[in-house]
């Protein structure tokens, strides 16, 4: 792709994933730099499965019809809930479209979804070396109020 940083560019549409969007969202993944375990949570059938459960939430960003890259998945976002919580997981944009809010977009997209569930507290998880992620959180109003110590359990390395 090849267009400059910063070009103002039609807002893209956001639509909720399909199981056909795989490929290229784990595509966007690596190029936004992210991992992807093809044998964990982020495998085809892994992707599948979460989204049978979460489909108004699984949402991507595309070009829109008056790009010359019409339809091409630009940025993805991963939102659940437990009943309790909502969670925005795996934002991602392709590094050609990023700072023109796109990610933005989608997380007020992913927000909506999940309080359209009845949902009071949208959270997220933000590794301390992404300070973009926070300040875009931190823009939206999202607040760091909650110190907290993250410990997890891997039943496998690729869990």
């Amino acid at each position: 792709m090849d267009v400059a940083p910063n070009t103002p560019e039609p807002h893209p549409n956001i639509r909720p994933a399909k199981p056909e969007d795989y490929d290229r969202i784990a595509e966007l993944w690596r190029a936004a730099g992210l991992r992807v375990s093809a044998e964990g949570r982020e495998s085809a059938a892994a992707f599948r499965a979460q989204l049978a459960h979460f489909p108004d939430m699984y949402l991507v960003a595309t070009m829109g019809p008056a790009n010359r890259l019409a339809g091409a998945i630009i940025g993805v976002v991963l939102g659940s809930h437990d009943h309790r919580k909502g969670w925005i997981n795996r934002l991602a944009v392709h590094p050609d479209h990023r700072r023109k809010g796109v990610a933005a977009a989608l997380v007020s997209a992913c927000d909506a979804a999940i309080r359209a569930h009845g949902i009071r507290i949208v959270s997220m998880l933000i590794d301390v070396g992404n300070p973009a992620s926070l300040a875009l959180f931190e823009k939206l109003g999202y607040v760091a109020d909650v110190p907290v110590h993250y410990l997890r359990k891997r039943s496998d390395p690729e869990a």
